[in-house]
């Protein structure tokens, strides 16, 4: 049985977590975990994440509506944002939203975590693209990464912040780490000159190892059939795999429309 209370003060450790690291300010950020279909627990809003304790978490159920919550806190306003990751996303038991500086600086530049610079982003994370704009606490946001989330575990969101999502709580705020440390490093090395980017067949060959580890998740190495199949992905072939992907055998039913959102996809990044 779920014991509420231990998550409640992983949900506050995590919360500490991204305040010590300036990750969020004042009150910003929200996290949230998902208990069963039906019942979520998640960070209030107006609070600082930095000094919560289990008394402040509040429940709701698969539409925000309050289940539970002490006097004075009601559920952070971003939680249709939440909703909409868990129920676009199965596997996905945790959310974590932040402002970290790095990060949020590309999103705000309107530049998406693209360029492959290292090997653990390029197996972690793939790359992260940019939600665009919505008005926070509105449907706009979660229509805004709607799109992206069959396809990645983390994703900016333009003028805001950044968004990650796993099957723990402790892996959600892992990639949120990773969303940052991709970022800095990035821009620090764009200051050095630019980076020099691993080629497309040493990509190829991470997003390999990726496979053979079962890594959990969505990733790039998985955007398409070919992958499935051992060959080179729509991500290291720029999409010129001449429609290949929803032709392939191991294509399901909706390959076409899959194969449509991917180049779609694939486009918006400059892939």
């Amino acid at each position: 049985m779920v014991n509420e209370y231990e998550i409640k003060k992983e949900i506050c450790d995590i919360g500490k977590r991204i305040y010590n690291r300036g990750m969020v300010a004042s009150n910003d950020g929200n996290i949230s975990v998902k208990l069963n279909d039906h019942e979520f627990l998640c960070t209030p809003t107006g609070v600082s994440k930095g000094f919560m304790t289990p008394e402040f978490i509040c429940k709701v159920d698969e539409n925000g509506n309050v289940l539970q919550a002490n006097k004075g806190f009601k559920p952070s306003s971003e939680i249709k944002m939440h909703m909409r990751v868990y129920k676009e996303r199965p596997d996905v038991q945790s959310v974590v939203h932040a402002h970290p500086m790095y990060a949020t600086a590309f999103a705000i530049a309107g530049i998406p975590l693209t360029q492959p610079i290292m090997p653990e982003a390029v197996i972690a994370l793939g790359c992260v693209p940019i939600a665009e704009y919505g008005t926070p606490s509105t449907e706009e946001i979660p229509n805004a990464v709607s799109k992206y989330l069959q396809h990645f575990d983390a994703v900016l969101l333009e003028n805001h912040g950044a968004l990650a999502y796993s099957d723990s709580l402790l892996s959600a705020y892992h990639k949120m780490e990773s969303v940052e440390f991709y970022a800095q490093l990035l821009f620090l090395s764009r200051q050095l000159g630019g980076p020099k980017e691993l080629s497309k067949q040493q990509v190829e060959r991470l997003y390999e190892i990726r496979r053979k580890f079962g890594m959990k998740g969505k990733h790039p190495a998985d955007l398409c059939p070919n992958a499935k199949a051992g060959l080179p992905s729509c991500h290291t072939c720029g999409g010129n795999c001449g429609g290949n992907c929803a032709s392939s055998s191991a294509a399901a039913s909706d390959g076409d429309l899959v194969a449509e959102i991917t180049k779609k996809v694939m486009k918006e990044l400059g892939l």
